[in-house]
């Protein structure tokens, strides 16, 4: 069997995972008096389900190919801990009473304004100031992430308890109470990011091959970078506005895509990254209302098993190389 026909089987079986997945979360448990109340609170938490499995997942793809790293994530970027910063500024300065805090339109608006402020200035200038060179990027998102993780820990400890009480929930991601109005406006945003970088998307497959022999193929490889590395933040922050940080679900279907498909087409890994994630998150949330009875968020058992798999991608490395 050729190599597309294997990867159109295993998209239908991750299509038709997605599928039961998705039926098992609306039906399970749901009395049939009560079918269209039930409907009106699980649809809203699948389709936000649906909408963060494709951010993280097309972004992890895509920020892997730009790094030339399959165990790097996109939090890496600092945008989780410039979310948690954002939330707990806003409670200590303006408290948990305050406009922002309790309108989450508004709330959304403002975690994207400045969470999309700082990628143009850390990734867009920044970028060009280091000579295009990726790595002192990365370098400085790492620093960032542990410069806003600092300020946000600080203000927690000098908050008033009750404060920080309210805040705590924010900072956890959680699909148990999400905001049905933030869909029309995530889409909005999403399918502005798509259709702005249309064209360099179709250029991964050429980046995926090395700076140098893009630079050969005719490919403008620093301003398509750039962009990209723009357009990924986006998406991770609008995944991180919507329903709170997830760190390692990017690292877990990103490689679980590219040792499912085997292949450098990134249409088929972006394709698979989504749908994994999709799987992982709809089953995921499934476990933990079903299972658990919504003592654990789905974002701990997310974190320990992305932990989990991080050592194992990278042990497995480490033979590689020594072998």
């Amino acid at each position: 069997m050729k190599r597309q026909d294997v990867n159109q089987l295993k998209a239908a079986i991750l299509i038709t995972l997605v599928i039961l997945a998705v039926i098992g979360y609306l039906t399970l448990n749901v009395n049939p008096k009560y079918v269209e109340f039930a409907m009106r609170l699980r649809v809203p938490k699948l389709l936000v389900m649906l909408v963060t499995a494709f951010c993280i997942g097309g972004a992890s793809i895509v920020f892997q190919t730009l790094i030339q790293n399959t165990i790097v994530t996109p939090c890496l970027l600092g945008m989780n801990s410039l979310y948690a910063l954002i939330h707990t500024a806003v409670v200590f300065f303006l408290g948990s009473g305050s406009l922002i805090a309790r309108h989450p339109q508004l709330s959304f608006l403002v975690d994207l304004t400045i969470m999309g402020a700082a990628a143009i200035l850390i990734y867009g200038t920044l970028f060009k100031k280091m000579k295009h060179q990726i790595l002192y990027v990365l370098l400085a998102g790492t620093v960032m992430s542990t410069f806003f993780s600092s300020m946000q820990t600080t203000l927690t400890r000098i908050m008033d308890p009750n404060e920080y009480d309210a805040l705590l929930g924010s900072l956890v991601a959680s699909f148990s109470n999400v905001n049905s109005s933030l869909l029309a406006i995530s889409a909005v945003l999403i399918g502005l990011v798509i259709f702005a970088l249309r064209k360099e998307l179709k250029l991964l497959d050429v980046i995926a091959l090395g700076k140098n022999q893009a630079i050969n193929l005719g490919v403008d490889v620093d301003k398509t970078i750039r962009r990209l590395l723009l357009g990924v933040t986006v998406l991770i922050a609008i995944a991180t506005a919507l329903v709170g940080p997830i760190s390692f679900l990017g690292l877990i279907i990103a490689n679980l895509s590219r040792q499912l498909f085997k292949t450098y087409k990134h249409t088929w890994l972006i394709f698979g990254s989504a749908v994994l994630g999709m799987i992982v998150l709809v089953g995921g949330q499934l476990v933990v209302e079903h299972g658990f009875s919504y003592s654990i968020p789905i974002s701990v058992l997310i974190t320990i098993g992305g932990g989990l798999y991080f050592l194992i991608l990278l042990f497995g490395k480490g033979r590689q190389r020594i072998c």
